[in-house]
């Protein structure tokens, strides 16, 4: 948690600024500091989440509309419609234009709001994703069943988080990366003075693997299953809502 933080509230506002403030370089900072490996993660997630010609999906947390473009790109001739959801104007913004640069403009719709309490009906999705997004949620809980509600029955819900390596020697290199150097290049880089600081600060203090996996069945999904990815750096979790 940032310092000063108490409330839910206060976390969402200064969250929201803190990622309104890196918009410009998020996607340079993105794949330079995963070395272009972000991109490889977001196409296993599309790809566990197999998207079908006719279906609906939700993208939480869009960012820059990454996964939802990777969505579109999944199924021949544009035959399936993403909403992407952030709470960060800024982030909207910049999505609108890359989408707009592509020519999806008629596939992917964005929406402002938040995660907590998603502004759409019950059963409306057949999918829902998240990557790198519900670390920075209020209320996991609420959000995972927020997400449980607006699926279809047998809708899948696919979520990427970032976790630390389980093997000792490499979670300790890591580590020097993750918590030393990713701080000082992000922090150069997007002149933020903490943007990426809390990055390393939130992934050591979120639930992982099981523990996150639970919360998800607790939410109301099943066959929930989670996947390591580039030695235990991400973890691809996967549920569905009952038929």
């Amino acid at each position: 948690m940032i310092e000063g933080m108490e409330t839910p509230d206060t976390l969402n506002r200064q969250v929201q600024k803190m990622f309104s403030d890196i918009a410009p370089r998020y996607d340079l900072l993105n794949r330079l500091l995963s070395c272009g490996q972000d991109q490889y993660w977001r196409k296993r997630a599309v790809a566990r989440l197999s998207p079908q010609a006719g279906e609906r999906f939700l993208d939480v947390a869009t960012g820059t509309a990454d996964v939802a473009l990777e969505i579109i790109r999944k199924v021949p001739q544009d035959a399936v419609h993403v909403v992407g959801m952030d709470f960060s104007e800024k982030m909207l913004e910049l999505a609108q234009q890359k989408i707009d640069s592509q020519g999806k403009a008629d596939s992917i719709q964005l929406e402002s709001g938040s995660a907590e309490s998603l502004p759409f009906e019950d059963n409306s999705f057949d999918g829902t994703t998240t990557a790198f997004g519900v670390r920075n949620f209020s209320d996991v809980g609420q959000s995972l069943r927020e997400m449980y509600r607006v699926l279809k029955p047998g809708g899948r819900c696919v979520i990427l988080e970032f976790s630390l390596p389980q093997n000792a020697i490499f979670n300790a290199l890591y580590r020097f990366y993750f918590e030393v150097l990713l701080p000082r290049v992000g922090r150069l880089i997007s002149k933020h003075p903490s943007a990426y600081t809390y990055l390393p600060k939130t992934v050591a203090s979120f639930p992982v693997r099981k523990e996150f996996s639970s919360l998800m069945q607790q939410s109301g999904f099943m066959n929930v299953v989670y996947k390591e990815l580039t030695f235990g750096i991400v973890i691809l979790y996967t549920g569905m809502k009952q038929i």
